[in-house]
Order: structure tokens, then sequence, then C-alpha cells
């Protein structure tokens, strides 16, 4: 059961969710994110390397491939995450005409840090990132979303930020290496009002 103290408020705009802090138990606690690793996650092209990197190693000739992107490019990205403990280097193998490549894993240590409102941007580029992986895998890769506006009370708030807690938690906790690789995105976000101080007003 995932209790309130797990609940990740951001009081300007977000209620991000923590699943692998709430798969661990209760009294994990989440350490916060140094100037240089929030750095190095906010940008949508280095998270869409962890992703690809998470059930598999990956080298940096490969990543460039999958990415479409020149390798040197890809390389200073992944020196980044690597720098920064997001992705951890394997044994080099051989790779063709006999050169040696190093493949590279992701850490998964971007689950035990807390970002903080300081920095923002790391949530923009996991939006981001996200969109670019559901645009590569396609419509028919979609198995479920939704989209929703609504008004609640904090309370009423507070619970279904909860109850999608304990669903990724859930999730987390069911990780199968044999299973099917599946992608997922949460979050809630507070929205403008269209008539400020409307919820002052009376009949």
């Amino acid at each position: 059961m995932v209790t309130g103290e797990k609940w990740l408020r951001k009081p300007n705009h977000f209620f991000t969710l923590r699943p692998m802090e709430a798969a661990a138990g209760e009294g994990a606690r989440r350490q916060r994110a140094t100037p240089a690793e929030a750095r190095a996650l906010a940008h949508p092209f280095r998270l869409r390397i962890l992703r690809l990197c998470l059930d598999e190693e990956l080298t940096n000739k490969e990543l460039a491939q999958r990415l479409g992107k020149d390798p040197g490019t890809v390389l200073h990205h992944v020196r980044m995450l690597v720098d920064n403990g997001f992705l951890a280097a394997g044994e080099p193998r051989r790779g063709r005409r006999n050169s040696r490549e190093r493949p590279y894993l992701a850490t998964r240590k971007s689950w035990i840090l807390d970002f903080g409102e300081e920095h923002a941007g790391v949530y923009v580029a996991v939006a981001e990132a996200f969109v670019a992986e559901l645009r590569e895998a396609g419509p028919k890769a979609v198995v479920e979303w939704s989209r929703l506006g609504v008004r609640l009370s904090r309370d009423d708030r507070d619970e279904l930020v909860r109850r999608m807690q304990e669903l990724v938690a859930d999730a987390a906790r069911r990780d199968d290496p044999e299973g099917e690789p599946l992608g997922l995105y949460l979050a809630v976000h507070r929205r403008p009002r269209t008539r400020p101080n409307a919820h002052k007003e009376t009949a």
C-alpha cells in the first residue's frame, strides 16, 4: 500500500508518480538530485537513450542506428549519462572489422531521485521523450490511453493520486524479464482557470 508520505506534491504544476520508491516498501526515500544529475536528464534525447538501454545492452553505434543520429552526437549524450551514473558501461565486445565496442545498460538510477520543483525541466523532457517514443512506435502500439479535464476537491485529488500511485507501484513490482515491453506515462497537473477567481463567485 502506498501511503500519503510517498506522494510527491509539486506546488506549481505536477503531481508525479514514483513507482520504484513505492515498490521498495515502507521507509524508502528518494535522494535529492544534484544539478548535474538534473541537467543530464533534462533532455528528451538522453531519456530515449535510457529507455532503449533499459532491457538490453546497446553500443553507441547501435544507439545511433536506432535513433537515426550521428554516432558522435550520440556519444556526447552517452558520456553525460555515464558520468552521472545513469548508464553503466559493460565489457567491450568485438564489432565489425574486429573493432572493440562498449555496450551500455541503464542503471535505473533516475527512479530513486527526487528532482524537486527547481528542476522542472526534467518533467518537460520526460513528456517530450514519451511523445517521441509514441510516434516511433506508431498508433497500433497504443494499448490504452485517456485524457481528461476534471475539477476535484483537494481530498478527491489526493485520492486520485494515491490510486494511480498504487497501480504504478504494482506494475513495477510485476516487472517480468520475459514479459512484453511496455511504456507508461502518467501525470496530473493543474489547469489554469478560465476565469480568475471564478470559484469564489456566488450565484
